[in-house]
């Protein structure tokens, strides 16, 4: 793999929301993980929300055990999730925010006035070997605060450049795309890895893809949403022709 390869994290949350509507045990999240690695995901990521919305406990147990490509696993900031963090020690935790009101997750983590208390709750999973990661803004103040709570990698909150974008609104996309480039650089410059995700699609991705400093993107709910139309493994193929494109 060249050193420039950037890597591609596919999210299967939302075949688990398409479950969760029925009940049942159909479509099967672990399925979708195992042809999103075979059409060549670099990883798989999973949300465990407070609420169980959609990955549920199960699902987690199974990934840990089916996957032969890393699990970024996504939580809340909670004791619950810390416990089951440390229980099943994946390769990744993205530590994200969490209300129960929202949709999805709408911005990045407060870092810096939560910097104690997030500087003690990675501790442990560092030290069971986890890599961890932090979502937030392209905002220099919490970059800062990632960095010195000891964070190894930063994943920045794509999802305003891709509102901005979808909504023809295509200043202020550029203006916050921006941001994302001039943040990234100085992410790396103080020895972070960085990774980008959410809202992605095959019209927004590129330019982010293009970042040298950008490591890994995480992408799931537009991918999920194209299957139905074009099958996963066509749609996480094309998404990896538009990032390698990008990148080369």
């Amino acid at each position: 793999m060249s050193d420039n390869r950037l890597r591609l994290g596919v999210n299967i949350d939302h075949v688990a929301t398409v479950r969760n509507a029925r009940g049942g045990a159909y479509p099967d999240p672990l399925r979708a993980a195992r042809i999103a690695e075979e059409a060549g995901a670099d990883g798989i990521t999973a949300h465990l929300r407070e609420d169980r919305r959609h990955i549920s406990d199960a699902d987690i147990d199974g990934l840990m055990e089916i996957l032969s490509v890393p699990l970024n696993f996504e939580m809340a900031a909670t004791d619950e999730m810390q416990k089951i963090a440390l229980r099943h020690k994946p390769h990744a935790v993205c530590i994200v925010p969490e209300k129960r009101e929202e949709r999805t997750t709408e911005g990045g983590l407060e870092v810096a006035r939560e910097e104690n208390k997030l500087a003690h709750f990675i501790a442990p999973l560092r030290d069971v070997g986890c890599r961890v990661s932090i979502f937030i803004a392209a905002d220099q103040r919490q970059i800062d605060a990632a960095h010195r709570i000891g964070a190894e990698v930063i994943e920045l909150h794509t999802g305003a450049y891709c509102d901005f974008h979808a909504e023809g609104k295509l200043d202020d996309a550029a203006r916050e795309l921006e941001a994302l480039r001039e943040m990234s650089a100085y992410a790396h410059s103080l020895g972070l890895e960085v990774h980008a995700g959410h809202g992605l699609t095959y019209d927004t991705v590129q330019p982010v893809a293009a970042f040298p400093e950008v490591r890994e993107l995480n992408i799931g709910h537009f991918l999920i949403g194209e299957a139905i139309f074009r099958g996963l493994t066509p749609a996480v193929h094309e998404m990896r022709r538009l990032m390698d494109e990008a990148r080369a």
